[in-house]
């Protein structure tokens, strides 16, 4: 496992430390990771991260130089630090977890980015560009061109963001014309595909009911 790892969940987004890993190095591989953020995201929202400390219990001091860390940046904080002695039910989980993979590109009219797994992306789409992935899509930038998730064929993945001002929207083989009053304005829409393989929009407060095997790998 890598020193810092970034993953969502369906209350945000979380850091997790790696037990294994020093405290200096935690420290390095944490600003080299709000470094990226902080460079290419066009966010300007404050935005918390959960950091969770798997079987390793921080002194005052480290967690001091955890918040002073994310104070030299404008739009990140810290959440809350959480010492989690995890249960094999949730080493289990974890394991079966696939890490987000975070992308920053800019991807411009005529361009694909392809990935594969979850994707936390930062970025900018403009116009005829598209974002393809075999998993999962979390929004946290501009999207105005194309998110692909569960490609080729898989109609379990969802995407959640604002996505607004998106061309088109795909899961899977499921395609829909993003129409300007038919997307709401709004940072936890989440986009699936049905029972009746109709590409639809709903809340994150929903996902429970939306995709429960989706709910319970977020920690739900």
């Amino acid at each position: 496992m890598q020193a810092v790892v970034l993953r969502g969940n369906q209350d945000g987004y979380q850091i997790v430390l790696d037990q294994a890993a020093g405290f200096e190095e935690i420290k390095e591989k944490l600003r080299e990771l709000l470094d990226n953020l902080a460079t290419d995201s066009p966010v300007t929202d404050k935005i918390s991260f959960d950091v969770l400390s798997p079987k390793r219990l921080l002194t005052a001091d480290q967690h001091q130089q955890l918040e002073a860390i994310f104070g030299t940046y404008d739009h990140f904080q810290i959440h809350k630090v959480i010492p989690d002695v995890m249960t094999i039910e949730d080493a289990t989980r974890l394991k079966e977890q696939e890490n987000v993979h975070l992308a920053t590109q800019t991807i411009r009219n005529g361009q694909t980015l392809e990935m594969k797994g979850d994707v936390l992306y930062f970025g900018v789409i403009n116009e005829g560009g598209r974002l393809l992935t075999t998993g999962n899509i979390y929004v946290m930038g501009r999207v105005l061109g194309i998110l692909q998730a569960g490609y080729p064929s898989s109609e379990d993945k969802i995407v959640i963001g604002d996505f607004h001002r998106a061309q088109q929207i795909r899961i899977g083989e499921q395609i829909n014309i993003v129409e300007p009053d038919e997307v709401p304005d709004d940072a936890q829409t989440v986009a699936y595909v049905n029972d009746l393989h109709v590409l639809e929009y709903g809340q994150l407060s929903e996902l429970k009911t939306i995709n429960p095997k989706m709910y319970h790998q977020m920690g739900g």
